[in-house]
């Protein structure tokens, strides 16, 4: 079978390229040997399904266990009917046993039990029958909350001190939380916390992205495979582009060997890389959108807007918290600072925050493009004013990330001047201060099509009882152009105190130095 590039479900050896998924957890191996009972967590489509089937199968054929992954995806719907969330996991588990394990190892006929303990009473009885101990892992096991899960949680537990002759050698509770995060939503709590019904847990495994290594091994098997060769730095743009999401690094190989139709005699590029990149964004496939669900709860809220507007943040134990949530669903980097967890999530995010500002701009039959094909930088900003003293009230007033609200729709009026003609490349983060942006437009006088003209942009906000950020945001422009090599730019200064005077009255162009003598030009809105 030929085989691909696999983007939905879990991956199959036979069918998929894929990385080896028994070296993605770890010492997990001693763990089940000492009869433990762990979580393992990590965002969606990162690989958890495949690599708890792969294991489970492993340990099952090598005889020492009877291994089994059943999900708890279905038991979503039934909320606190406990009754029907005990039968749904139930079937989950025979399902799973006739799909994976010879009669002689599966489950036998649960006992009848009062609700609240049938789950228990089901392991229990097939743990004392069975020829090997039991290692479940119960996935999605975070689509279950509020009573439910107590419940559920609670009869794992409690079977706990009876293992391994009468309850499972080792349980892995697998979901995209970590247990601290489980939902609980009656009682006013909005997570289990410290005090959890599952305070048995040895240790939380997370699943790791790609490294760079296994996503140039990943790519390769498709060059063994077709003779189709990545360029190296192919392979390094698609890792910086995606830091090794997994589902991501897929999607990447699979735009460009199957839907942008490289021949495959071809080789990719890091030119190819990026074009899929856009076409994925552009796309918000439903792995994407999953993600952008997330945006407007309000712990999400609260981590990603001090992000894009540079702030610094309090620290306290409840951002703290919200960060620790917000790391578990993908959305941020795993190591401080906190920023970002990769450029594709960076623009995905900014597109649907300024999505209504985009729809909002309108801008006719105007080219910003000259007669030699460039960019036409000073036309942007200029037309840019004029809009944005029409229109700035409206847009600041109606964002629900109102801190920075300015920036994202500055942002999707350079989205649109773009418009896929160009690459926008973004930097941002807690502290930072400030957005830096670049704007890498195809030259067309290049040789190859690899040369860009570059324009540089600098975002900065004027707070509330702040001086005029001027001075620190020439310094700061002059160090992000030193790194690109640039000698010109663009700072962007957004007046939000107050007592700041209308949209048009502060809105103007000026023109200015950084200390080493780089021609700058300000932009005041």
């Amino acid at each position: 079978m030929k085989k691909f590039f696999n983007t939905a479900g879990p991956c199959r050896a036979h069918e998929h390229y894929m990385i080896d998924p028994l070296t993605r957890l770890g010492d997990v191996r001693s763990l089940i040997d000492e009869s433990q009972y762990f979580v393992v967590h990590a965002p969606r489509q990162t690989g958890k399904t495949t690599v708890l089937e792969v294991l489970a199968s492993q340990l099952t054929l090598e005889g020492t266990y009877t291994a089994l992954r059943l999900s708890c995806e279905q038991g979503q719907p039934f909320g606190n009917d406990i009754a029907k969330v005990e039968a749904v996991i139930l079937h989950s588990l025979l399902k799973a046993c006739n799909n994976h394990l010879p009669p002689e190892l599966r489950c036998p006929e649960s006992p009848v039990a009062p609700v609240g303990s049938q789950i228990n009473a089901a392991l229990t009885n097939w743990a004392q029958k069975s020829p090997r101990p039991l290692v479940l892992f119960f996935d999605e096991i975070d689509a279950i909350y509020d009573e439910s899960l107590i419940s559920v949680l609670r009869q794992i537990r409690d079977g706990f001190t009876d293992r391994p002759k009468n309850f499972p050698h080792s349980i892995a509770l697998c979901g995209l939380r970590d247990v601290r995060d489980y939902k609980v939503l009656s009682g006013g709590t909005p997570r289990l916390g410290t005090a959890s019904p599952f305070n048995i847990k040895t240790e939380s495994l997370r699943l790791a992205n790609f490294t760079q290594e296994e996503v140039r091994t990943l790519y390769h098997q498709h060059t063994t495979a077709t003779g189709q060769q990545f360029e190296d730095e192919a392979i390094v743009k698609a890792w910086e582009l995606t830091e090794g999401q997994p589902w991501l690094v897929n999607a990447l190989a699979r735009q460009v060997v199957r839907k942008m139709g490289i021949p495959s005699d071809q080789t990719i590029t890091p030119l190819d890389i990026e074009r899929a990149a856009q076409n994925l964004i552009i796309e918000r496939q439903t792995h994407l959108d999953s993600l952008v669900d997330k945006l407007q709860e309000t712990r999400v809220r609260n981590v990603i807007e001090p992000v894009l507007a540079g702030l610094m943040t309090e620290g306290d134990s409840g951002y703290e918290n919200d960060v620790l949530y917000v790391r578990d669903l993908g959305l941020i980097a795993q190591k401080d600072p906190v920023r970002i967890a990769n450029p594709i999530y960076r623009e995905v995010i900014v597109r649907v925050l300024n999505s209504r500002a985009s729809g909002a701009i309108d801008l006719g039959k105007r080219s910003y493009v000259t007669s030699s094909g460039l960019l036409d930088v000073e036309v942007i900003l200029r037309e840019f004013m004029t809009w944005w003293s029409e229109n700035a009230e409206s847009m600041l007033s109606s964002s629900y990330y109102n801190e920075a609200a300015a920036q994202l729709v500055f942002m999707a009026w350079l989205q649109r001047v773009v418009n896929g003609g160009g690459i926008i490349d973004r930097e941002y983060g807690v502290g930072r201060g400030r957005i830096d942006l670049l704007i890498r437009w195809p030259h067309p006088s290049a040789a190859t099509s690899r040369e860009w003209q570059r324009e540089a942009f600098e975002l900065k906000v004027w707070r509330e009882g702040r001086p005029d950020p001027i001075t620190q945001g020439l310094l700061q422009i002059e160090m992000y152009l030193d790194g690109l090599n640039l000698t010109h730019g663009t700072l962007v200064i957004f007046d939000r105190r107050k007592d700041a005077p209308s949209a048009p009255e502060r809105t103007r162009l000026e023109e200015a130095q950084t200390p080493k003598g780089y021609r700058v030009q300000v932009l005041r809105g």
